[in-house]
């Protein structure tokens, strides 16, 4: 067996728009109801949810079927962490809270195996097949997405550096910790927080760099993807089933007599 591309790695490197969608609810069966959709990546988050290692490998599972390339937000920057979710099949990480380029240096270092970094070798696991991929350790390199983000004015302020480091895949901007940062505090979608972002962001898409965020405002997601962004997360899987069922209930209420 040889290992498959990665469609979204690919994506970023060719510069084509990629649609996204956060999954926060824990489940493999909720992950499948997503993962037909149509998006074309979404993302397991560790960072901020229940998630462990079991539940993940059960939404890998469900979106392994799809169409759409499921990434993992791992809880922190940690070299355990990383190792585990690789091992598990996980063909891209979002590292949280990237502070400078140390940081994004030892965040690739995590996903390259000796010499060219710290990953721990294993054979027999859930990404090589159980040992049948003959070709993994020569290409996963390759196709694994290492996507940083940055969630401070301090970091956005060196992201041209930290986008520098090699292996980087593509840069994340969170516009909600940013915000806090700057004292907007539940404000992600704040003039101020994007007037910080958007010039940071497009030195970097001058520079051929991919760059991605999550906002819940469709439109607005679709004008950063006009702007240049390259991949953007347009919704999350709690707020979807939220807004869904307030809508539903103040529809019903709202026709009775």
């Amino acid at each position: 067996m040889q290992l498959a591309s990665n469609v979204f790695t690919r994506a970023l490197a060719s510069g084509d728009k990629q649609i996204g969608v956060w999954i926060s609810l824990c489940s493999n069966f909720a992950a499948e109801v997503v993962s037909t959709a149509g998006y074309d990546w979404a993302l397991i988050d560790m960072e901020h949810s229940a998630n462990d290692y079991f539940s993940v490998l059960g939404q890998l599972q469900a979106f392994a079927a799809s169409s759409t390339t499921a990434l993992v937000r791992v809880e922190w920057n940690d070299a355990v962490a990383v190792k585990r979710l690789l091992d598990l099949g996980a063909p891209g990480l979002l590292f949280p809270m990237i502070q400078s380029v140390e940081e994004a240096e030892r965040a690739v270092a995590a996903t390259r195996y000796p010499p060219r970094g710290i990953r721990g070798v294993s054979g027999a696991t859930r990404a090589t097949a159980f040992g049948r991929i003959s070709n993994y350790t020569a290409r996963v390199e390759e196709e694994t997405a290492v996507l940083l983000q940055l969630e401070t004015r301090a970091a956005v302020e060196q992201a041209e550096a930290i986008s520098a480091v090699d292996g980087v895949s593509g840069i994340f901007f969170g516009p909600a910790d940013i915000a806090a940062d700057i004292g907007k505090l539940g404000k992600p979608l704040d003039p101020e927080a994007w007037a910080l972002i958007k010039p940071a962001a497009q030195k970097l898409i001058a520079k051929g760099m991919p760059v991605g965020t999550l906002v819940t405002d469709p439109g607005f997601a679709a004008e950063l993807l006009n702007e240049g962004f390259t991949f953007v997360a347009i919704a999350t899987d709690t707020g979807l089933l939220a807004r869904a069922a307030d809508a539903a209930l103040a529809q019903t209420k709202g026709a009775l007599t």
